[in-house]
């Protein structure tokens, strides 16, 4: 899954102004490893070209007189080398978290508070540069900045009352190298059952089994077999949250299938393992690595 960066620079700057002393460290650090995420690389590198910011604070040290935060920065009159030299400057404070103290101290003096200098130097320095800087990288063209998550080795596995069907599943996940997760072996934590599927939605991969456990019908016509409600549900809940590309739905037996999912594409969980080459396709078409040696035992 991917997250949009710009909106997780605006969650570090609305932490930043609501950080104390012995918390401001962690998303002024977070901020700057956002700001250089590799999609982002090559705009910061044109924005920085050039730009020497040890000498820009020494000119801008100049500038103070004998009272506290009467110094000011030295801006370049160009705005996009103001940009870049803002980028270089929110580097070195996140690289030394004690020197942006008194940075702030001597640039954004505002009040007694030590605090009271990063809380400023967020609301007049690091919000407006975070405006300008998404409108720059903008403007350069349809750019859509992401961090890539890393993929989860963890499966969940959604399951009706086939426990044959759950376990073979689960300890083929685990002979690959991934990790099988089964809904009723986490603790309950005094959770309903849907809170407990989205507190451990965050895996990489769904197997769904449609096994024939229930049975049901179109009002007035013969009951025919179907899976449990909870099923369909999950089946749903895992398209959306990670996408048809990474869930995997093996039927078995003959059953309704949910005319919503005509189309999409399941795999029979045959008797003959067939099902297991099957889903290793799937799983290595959505990034995971798998040893085909194992597969095949």
């Amino acid at each position: 899954m991917a997250i949009d960066v710009f909106a997780e620079i605006n969650n570090a700057i609305l932490d930043l102004q609501a950080s104390q002393l012995q918390t401001y460290e962690r998303p002024l650090k977070k901020l700057i490893k956002l700001l250089r995420c590799p999609d982002l690389e090559p705009y910061n590198a044109k924005l920085t070209e050039g730009l020497n910011l040890e000498l820009f604070i020494q000119e801008s040290e100049k500038t103070g007189g004998s009272m506290v935060g009467s110094s000011k920065l030295a801006w370049p009159d160009d705005s996009e080398k103001a940009i870049g030299m803002t980028l270089l400057l929110i580097e070195k404070l996140a690289a030394d978290p004690s020197y942006a103290i008194s940075f702030c101290h001597h640039f954004f003096y505002s009040g007694s508070k030590v605090i009271s200098g990063i809380h400023s130097l967020a609301g007049q320095l690091i919000i407006p540069f975070a405006r300008d800087y998404k409108a720059y990288i903008q403007s350069k063209g349809s750019v859509e900045p992401v961090l890539s998550r890393s993929l989860s080795r963890k499966v969940f596995i959604v399951h009706g009352r086939d426990d044959g069907a759950r376990e073979t599943v689960a300890r083929f996940l685990e002979r690959v190298g991934l990790e099988a997760i089964i809904l009723h072996e986490q603790a309950n934590q005094g959770r309903t059952v849907i809170e407990k599927v989205i507190a451990h939605g965050d895996v990489g991969f769904a197997v769904v089994l449609l096994t024939p456990d229930d049975e049901g019908c179109i009002k007035g016509g013969s009951p025919g077999p179907r899976p449990r409600q909870n099923v369909l549900l999950e089946l749903g809940y895992f398209i959306g949250r990670l996408g048809r590309d990474k869930v995997c739905a093996l039927k078995r037996g003959d059953l309704e299938i949910p005319s919503d999912f005509a189309g999409v594409v399941w795999e029979a969980m045959d008797s003959g393992g067939a099902w297991k080459q099957a889903l290793a396709r799937e799983l290595v078409a959505a990034g995971h690595s798998i040893d085909w040696n194992v597969v095949m035992r």
